[in-house]
């Protein structure tokens, strides 16, 4: 029971009525990120006027197209698909990426590396380390001037690398797609600048503030396919620099190195030149979901070789307009 006091105020009254407090539902950890996601894809469908996906087939892609079937369905969703094939890919990867874009009835542009070195934009890398996967830069840049996307999803997070930690959910690239991490916009309170002229754009990654437990996490929650290779598998493989690689036919071993058969997933799916499995036995999303709990080597540092060339690799591959 309540009274009006001589002062104004709303005050209880002491007939010994208990009074229950009604609590405000809490969002879970991963409902909360589920959240902020959707709010930033349509925060970018509300502020830019050519968004584009980048969907590889990875994990953290597949993610981002869930979190957007969440955000724009049943309508279609504002913006194309794009994938930066280096033809390196894994072949179980493409597969799903192909069969995946057929179920949503959404379109998909596929950006050739091979298209590049063929007109002469990049040159191919030759000898046993060569790898296609830093010539995607000047194909994902050509692609993005070629169709004037003015804002490009990606699925990269805070906690993969350091120069990723550095990045603003927006992550303004000025018109030669170069990124300074000197010179980012402020993001308080969730609001986010979009602006940009002709020529520049953005790249937008509502997966920030996910890490790789929380996205292995979701996916368990929602029930999503992921390609097989995420799963342990037998697997012909050669060993390079404490790394175990899918051997593929035309591959140039160095001397002392040879093929053999281990059972091995992936937690990263690139450039198959340049990705590394883990040996596991993790079958299951749910054993897949401890052994991440468990780890503790980020998936590019335990995994990805184009990581490896020097303690700034990433940050000088973003500053030229790497993913």
């Amino acid at each position: 029971m309540w009274r009006r006091s001589t002062d104004g105020q709303a005050k209880p009254t002491h007939t010994g009525t208990v009074m229950s407090v009604v609590e405000r539902p809490r969002l879970s950890h991963l409902q909360a990120l589920e959240s902020e996601a959707i709010h930033i894809m349509r925060e970018v469908a509300a502020e830019l006027e050519r968004p584009v996906l980048l969907f590889s087939g990875g994990k953290d892609s597949i993610v981002l197209l869930r979190l957007a079937e969440k955000a724009f369905r049943p309508a279609p969703f504002p913006f194309p698909l794009m994938h930066v094939d280096t033809a390196h890919n894994f072949p179980e990867v493409i597969e799903f990426r192909d069969r995946r874009v057929a179920e949503l009835k959404e379109r998909l542009i596929v950006a050739s590396v091979q298209d590049s070195i063929d007109a002469g934009r990049v040159v191919e890398e030759t000898g046993p380390r060569a790898s296609r996967n830093r010539l995607q830069t000047v194909t994902l840049l050509d692609a993005i001037a070629e169709h004037s996307f003015d804002a490009a999803f990606g699925g990269a997070r805070r906690d993969e690398e350091r120069a990723r930690a550095k990045e603003r959910v927006f992550s303004f690239r000025d018109d030669f797609g170069q990124w300074d991490p000197k010179n980012q916009r402020p993001e308080l309170w969730n609001l986010y600048n979009g602006r940009v002229r002709k020529g520049e754009h953005v790249r937008v990654f509502p997966l920030s503030n996910w890490t790789e437990l929380d996205v292995w996490e979701y996916i368990d929650s929602e029930q999503l396919e992921v390609p097989s290779i995420y799963f342990a598998h037998e697997r012909e493989v050669f060993e390079r620099d404490g790394m175990l690689y899918a051997w593929r036919e035309g591959t140039e071993l160095i001397d002392g190195e040879s093929v053999f058969s281990e059972t091995v997933r992936y937690r990263t799916v690139g450039d198959m030149s340049c990705t590394g499995g883990v040996r596991s036995g993790a079958v299951t999303l749910e054993e897949v979901v401890s052994e991440i709990a468990a780890t503790r080597i980020t998936e590019r540092g335990e995994t990805r070789a184009d990581d490896r060339v020097s303690e700034a690799a990433m940050e000088d591959r973003k500053k030229a307009g790497y993913f």
